[in-house]
């Protein structure tokens, strides 16, 4: 199942704008802050489809029934890009567990194909536990199925969510063939690919725009 969040207009449409127009997107501050906003709108929205559970409130005057999360979830996060949007889906669910992953694009010396290095994965029992995994950009897929891969080896969570700012079809295609049963959040979807496999028009190198460039491989 895909969501796209901009197929209803909200403020969030305008958070989508910042990122991608140039004359903004600049701004390293308000870039990090617009992409934590739209994790902790896609964690509202995610928070609808987890099992929840009733409790008692105690208030002064009395006892108040109310509905909490039967399992707080584990929010994990692809560094760097996915960092900001991984601290939004925190705003949401305060209380859940975090996994952290670096993985990124090492490049052929010709720069016509990538593979995905991942080396490093820490992340607490996923076992009957709702599983969101956060990165910016869901481009072909490749860093996405490589994380679950990982994730998923030793245990089975009870839900998995793919939240992203800005996907393609042909990375939501290859989640879907590998995680059928995953959810995808994003907060839009472009429809074009390049050949070296950058979202079109997208909005350029998220973690470069968050933190600043890095040294090329």
């Amino acid at each position: 199942m895909v969501t796209n969040l901009s197929t209803t207009h909200s403020i969030l449409s305008e958070w989508m704008f910042q990122l991608r127009d140039t004359s903004i997107q600049e701004d390293r501050l308000r870039f990090r802050t617009n992409i934590k906003r739209i994790g902790f709108i896609a964690g509202y929205e995610i928070s609808k489809r987890l099992p929840f559970r009733n409790t008692v409130a105690h208030t002064p005057l009395g006892d108040s029934r109310a509905m909490i999360p039967h399992t707080q979830p584990v929010i994990a996060g692809i560094m760097r890009a996915g960092l900001p949007l991984q601290d939004g889906l925190l705003e949401a669910f305060d209380q859940a567990d975090c996994a952290f992953l670096g993985a990124y694009r090492k490049h052929s010396p010709d720069k016509s194909e990538f593979n995905i290095l991942q080396q490093y994965v820490t992340s607490p029992d996923l076992t009957d536990r709702p599983l969101i995994l956060a990165d910016t950009m869901l481009a072909t897929g490749a860093s996405i199925v490589t994380a679950l891969d990982d994730l998923v080896a030793d245990a089975r969570p009870a839900q998995i969510h793919i939240v992203c700012v800005i996907a393609c079809g042909e990375g939501i295609d290859k989640v879907h063939r590998h995680y059928p049963e995953a959810h995808i959040w994003a907060g839009a979807i472009d429809d074009e690919l390049t050949a070296k496999g950058y979202i079109v028009p997208g909005l350029g190198d998220a973690g470069d725009l968050c933190y600043g460039s890095k040294r090329q491989d």
